[in-house]
């Protein structure tokens, strides 16, 4: 059974932008938490590592193995380690930071919480906010919070882990590929769906990697080449920013594999085999 761990292909809105397989591409094998949650409901880390539990307990009921696959970084390491109870954060502070510049947000952190500025890249404007509200709306820092994490699984399965590292130039040039293929294949339609349902801008699905660009496009506010500049450079950010999570976080000694223009042939599904073989 595959498990879906990326934080975009959980919303059924998202099939093109997210690049969510399609039922070719499954082959057959079942895969669970994919196009799960609808646009209109914010699928929290909590929300989908709760569901991954119930899952991985069916899946190991049934004697199958299931294998987690996905780009969240965060939804994995809610999974094995837990979450803390931060409790909900005030409307009102959560505005008030939302409503910030970047770089004021950062500056902020930095005078507040200067132990998560300085784990965080200045860029990353989505963790900064959550750092900021945290601690402005209860008082006590995110790393604080972290300490009295609970529900993780890492104590009670056996985990086979693998990170695939592509090399950076190989991997931008595909992140410029990926977004002219979607637009090709229908990424203008699926966000002209959604902004005929009339969502809350703030909700994830609508501030999924090009729905923002497209939206100006529809909105006639850019050109269609400037669109794609634009969610193509947005996706490059996020490969970045994903590069340095994924340097920093997961145990040392996870194995990593590196794909790039040097190693196209790399048969990956020999890798998860030894794997498993472990």
């Amino acid at each position: 059974m595959i498990i879906n761990a990326d934080s975009a292909q959980v919303y059924a809105d998202l099939q093109v932008l997210s690049a969510r397989p399609s039922d070719d591409e499954m082959e057959g094998i079942e895969h669970r938490l994919f196009g799960t949650w609808d646009g209109a409901q914010a699928c929290s880390v909590a929300a989908w590592a709760a569901a991954a539990k119930a899952e991985i307990a069916a899946c190991h009921e049934a004697g199958d193995v299931p294998i987690l696959v996905g780009g969240t970084g965060m939804y994995i390491k809610v999974l094995i380690e837990g979450i803390a109870p931060i409790p909900e954060i005030d409307p009102a502070v959560r505005a008030a930071v939302r409503a910030l510049p970047e770089d004021a947000a950062y500056k902020l952190l930095q005078l507040e919480d200067p132990l998560r500025a300085a784990q965080l890249d200045p860029g990353d404007s989505q963790r900064i906010a959550r750092a900021l509200e945290v601690k402005r709306s209860t008082g006590i820092t995110l790393a604080d919070w972290q300490m009295a994490k609970s529900g993780g699984i890492g104590d009670e399965v056996t985990l086979h882990p693998l990170v695939i590292e592509p090399d950076r130039p190989w991997l931008y040039e595909r992140c410029d590929l990926r977004f002219e293929a979607m637009v090709e294949t229908g990424a203008i339609a699926e966000v002209e769906a959604l902004l005929a349902r009339e969502l809350d801008p703030d909700l994830p699905v609508m501030r999924a990697i090009g729905v923002p660009e497209i939206a100006a496009f529809l909105y006639e506010e850019i050109d269609l080449e400037t669109m794609i500049a634009a969610a193509s450079q947005a996706t490059r950010n996020f490969a970045k920013r994903q590069f340095t999570w994924f340097r920093r976080q997961p145990p040392a000694e996870w194995p990593r594999l590196i794909v790039g223009y040097e190693s196209e042939n790399i048969d990956i599904a020999s890798y998860f085999v030894s794997l498993l073989r472990n």
